[in-house]
């Protein structure tokens, strides 16, 4: 394998800003971690999870080396301050359908560019989607103050959306970032709470608030690209 096409495949295909724009978030999050004397592991779980969600976004199957780091990461997080909904989101749900992105997307390569091909659900699958994530909510929410989680309603929110969110990035639908963008706001606020009732996880929320901007980002971007094809 040539190493250095390889790299310059995966990881290349930034816009200037963009790029630009990630140096600008990783000076923020570690110049905040030292001030605030952060967590580590917030601050590599934020690091990897905003490189997945950019590197997701430009549709390259890198992203999710970044992923499978950051879910590590974002799990302790979750157990140490009584998430417990996202934990088991985390290691029982993503860790293997990221495995599986891997495989799925290498299936579904543009020829030129190594980027997905993207696609969209139709109006009875969105249909059927949202009728069931309202019905799973609902469940969740309910196990989650059974066993006494610290934040029951946006864990569970957060938690259903993000197995649907993650089942639709897997597919390649641009629905996926409709689905970002409520669990990421949603999350931001959670862990905002988390930090003012002494959770040390400042980068975690900045994560969060980073992943809200690239969901709609590249919800725009994608949008574009699925109606230029129709």
């Amino acid at each position: 394998m040539d190493i250095k096409k390889f790299f310059k495949t995966e990881f290349g295909g930034l816009k200037r800003f963009e790029a630009i724009g990630l140096l600008l978030v990783f000076a923020v999050i570690f110049v905040n971690a030292f001030f605030v004397k952060d967590s580590i592991v917030a601050v590599v779980s934020a690091v990897c999870g905003i490189l997945y969600s950019t590197y997701a976004g430009k549709g390259k199957v890198v992203c999710y080396f970044f992923g499978l780091c950051g879910t590590f990461c974002y799990s302790y997080l979750s157990f140490v301050n009584g998430v417990y909904g996202n934990l088991v989101l985390y290691m029982c749900y993503y860790f293997p359908m990221q495995v599986a992105g891997i495989f799925e997307w290498r299936k579904h390569l543009k020829q030129e560019t190594k980027e997905i091909i993207k696609k969209e659900l139709t109006p009875v699958q969105k249909l059927k989607l949202g009728v069931f994530a309202i019905f799973a909510c609902i469940v969740t929410i309910i196990t989650i103050k059974y066993f006494h989680g610290s934040s029951p309603v946006f864990d569970g929110i957060t938690t259903v959306f993000s197995v649907f969110g993650m089942y639709l990035t897997v597919k390649r639908c641009i629905e996926q970032w409709i689905m970002w963008m409520i669990v990421n706001s949603l999350s931001a606020i959670m862990w905002l709470n988390l930090i003012l009732h002494g959770a040390k996880a400042y980068s975690t929320f900045i994560m969060w608030v980073v992943y809200f901007a690239l969901a709609v980002y590249f919800y725009i971007c994608w949008r574009k690209e699925i109606s230029a094809k129709s």
